[in-house]
């Protein structure tokens, strides 16, 4: 019988934390690297006509953000800086990078964290229905839509969405958070949903959701058909072991010998996939905010990237791979969970 030692568990969570903290110094110098060979000039990009005719601005400019120095002392500063908290100045508003980032990084959250909610229930429950179906219509029909979705664009099917949903029947919002004429809830974790509920405000929470639905579901379509495929293989996969069978013939109820002998060691790669999925759902955030009018930090790399506000750029590159590595870490402990065996490892 497997035991859980808890200190080779606990020096897998060390060795986990140890890569956590490396790669995030590396993503820092990877984004800094990339966001500096961008072709363009910052200073051309957030100056009018005029200013650029004119050296001395155009100097002062550069001074002001760092830009007239040495790019390892501009990266040094940069570290130095993340260390207190400070991602630096938005070249376009002058403003913190960190302040800005507060403001848009809840919307993503809470629009990401809806959408995988809804891929893990749909999708896995559909890879269930289809692998405890093999073969039948069902499973069939399963797998053309799981396909569908897989196949199928995000910005298309947000554009879809968008017109048949908003446009034509008019069932669904079309953009924002909350309907014109609502004030957000006070400000707590910046989900409206999370923040409407702690001040007991249900028609705003109520009016939340109702914004939530559409880019929400559009978000989740790829995610959902590929965790249905994921999830029907890695089931089919464990049905066909020789304990399973011995399960059957011992006359266990069905739903007994799902959940509880198939279920558990088939989540190893649906947790993988479920982690990468999230990191995807951030990137594909860009064009669904756009479409929907939806002011999260999409939003705000769009408009950071067409200004060439390198601050901005770094700040929600880094923000995003910190979520993503941070997603992938909570996997790999999730792991130990899930199967023993990498526990005693």
């Amino acid at each position: 019988m497997l035991t859980w030692r808890p200190r080779p568990y606990l020096k897998f969570v060390l060795v986990r934390l140890g890569a956590l903290v490396l790669l995030a110094v590396g993503i820092t110098l990877v984004s800094f690297i990339l966001t500096n060979l961008i072709p363009g000039d910052p200073a051309a990009a957030n100056l009018g006509q005029r200013a650029l005719s004119d050296p001395a601005i155009v100097a002062a400019f550069r001074h002001q953000h760092g830009l007239d120095q040495p790019l390892p002392v501009q990266y040094g500063k940069y570290l130095a800086g993340l260390l207190h908290g400070d991602f630096g100045t938005s070249q376009r508003s002058n403003r913190p990078v960190s302040d800005e980032l507060a403001e848009y990084v809840p919307a993503t959250l809470e629009l990401a964290i809806t959408a995988v909610v809804v891929s893990l229930v749909v999708g896995v429950g559909l890879g269930i229905l289809a692998a405890t179906r093999r073969n039948s219509w069902l499973d069939q029909l399963l797998r053309v839509v799981s396909l569908a979705g897989v196949s199928m664009p995000t910005f298309w099917l947000a554009l879809a969405a968008f017109f048949v949903l908003f446009y034509k029947l008019g069932i669904l919002p079309g953009g924002g958070r909350l309907d014109p004429g609502l004030d957000p809830p006070p400000h707590v974790t910046g989900l409206y949903t999370v923040d409407s509920l702690l001040a007991g405000q249900w028609d705003i929470f109520g009016n939340a959701v109702f914004h939530l639905i559409m880019p929400a579901l559009v978000l989740a379509a790829y995610t959902v058909g590929l965790l249905t495929r994921f999830t029907r293989a890695s089931m089919l996969e464990v049905l066909g072991n020789d304990y399973i069978r011995t399960a059957h013939a011992k006359g266990l109820p069905g739903r007994t010998i799902v959940f509880r002998h198939v279920l558990r060691p088939a989540l190893v790669p649906i947790l993988t996939v479920a982690g990468l999925a999230f990191g995807s759902l951030l990137s594909g955030t860009v064009l669904v905010e756009q479409i929907f009018s939806w002011n999260g930090i999409g939003q705000y790399a769009y408009q950071s990237a067409l200004n060439l506000d390198l601050p901005a750029i770094m700040g929600v590159s880094l923000v995003v791979a910190v979520i993503y590595v941070t997603v992938n870490f909570v996997v790999d402990l999730l792991y130990g969970v899930v199967d023993p065996r990498v526990r005693l490892q």
